[in-house]
């Protein structure tokens, strides 16, 4: 703690915080899993299928439409323990991956009032969470995600070496069946050799407050660092699992095939083989690897 001196002490005395407006401060978590489809043919090891949690309010605003869990922060309490609480409590998980995805200021985002979100993405083991709705939620329940490029269009702004590029993505996130689908555009500036992004929901779709452009910036994020660094996809597995289901990890966050031979040098350092096999009815024994532990030690 920063030591005051005596002109400081003075001024702290005479200060007034009640003269400026002051913002209610949230967090909202994006959390993502990886779970088999249930669906899927006994005979071969079943599809993973990138999951999102979300619960449906059960209070104004946005009463049963569907949203991000979250909440507000408690006096004396820091926004990423606001997050580690909430997190447990929808998911009763403790311990998980968490990265702040961004922070959400726009004046008309919550019609309560000034209320800024600090967004986290988590990532976990679905299959250890005992999901469950919060306070103001009636339910809460884990949908399949997709995310899709409905149209994008190119501007040059002035010369070469300023251009803008409008994306419109298509969110789809389906749950039995309760189908919710939401367009939000990305505006991406170049100018003076620097860059800017910018989000617009054209389409909520079921979605609460801003949430369809939050689901969309964390999913974004998820695959980004995943291309840079694939040691965060771990985050989504068990402890143990076959090298197949590790790629299929991949491919599912990247939403792109990936050639074994490639995928397997790739990560050869990430992961120790077990005398542990992966046994079931319809396809044969397959090893079972963890993660080496060392290799996750080394910073990024």
């Amino acid at each position: 703690m920063k030591k005051e001196n005596n002109d400081e002490k003075q001024f702290l005395k005479g200060y007034d915080i009640t003269k400026y407006e002051r913002p209610s401060i949230a967090a909202d978590i994006a959390v993502f899993s990886i779970m088999p489809d249930e669906k899927d043919n006994y005979r071969k090891l079943p599809e993973q299928k990138l999951r999102l949690l979300l619960i449906r309010r059960g209070a104004h605003p946005f009463r049963n439409d569907w949203a991000l869990p979250g909440g507000f922060a408690r006096k004396g309490e820091t926004v990423r323990e606001t997050a580690n609480r909430e997190l447990f409590e929808e998911t009763h998980i403790k311990r998980a991956y968490m990265e702040l995805v961004d922070v959400y200021s726009d004046k008309d985002r919550d019609p309560r009032g000034w209320i800024i979100s600090n967004t986290f993405m988590a990532l976990m083991d679905g299959n250890k969470c005992k999901h469950r709705a919060g306070d103001d939620a009636s339910e809460a329940q884990w949908f399949d995600i997709e995310l899709e490029k409905e149209a994008e269009e190119r501007n040059f702004l002035k010369g070469e070496d300023s251009i803008e590029i409008d994306t419109v993505y298509c969110l789809k996130l389906s749950c039995d069946d309760i189908k919710l689908s939401s367009r939000v555009k990305e505006v991406k500036s170049y100018q003076d050799y620097h860059e800017s992004v910018s989000y617009n929901i054209l389409e909520s779709g079921g979605l609460a407050f801003d949430h369809a452009m939050i689901i969309v910036c964390a999913l974004k994020k998820l695959r980004e660092i995943t291309e840079i660094d694939g040691r965060i996809a771990f985050n989504l597995m068990p402890e143990y699992f076959t090298l197949t289901q590790l790629q299929k990890a991949f491919e599912t966050i990247l939403d792109e095939e990936l050639l074994a031979a490639n995928f397997r040098r790739k990560i050869a350092g990430l992961v120790n083989e077990t005398d542990k096999v992966l046994e079931g009815a319809g396809h044969r024994p397959a090893k079972l690897f963890k993660r080496n532990v060392e290799a996750f030690y080394k910073s990024r």
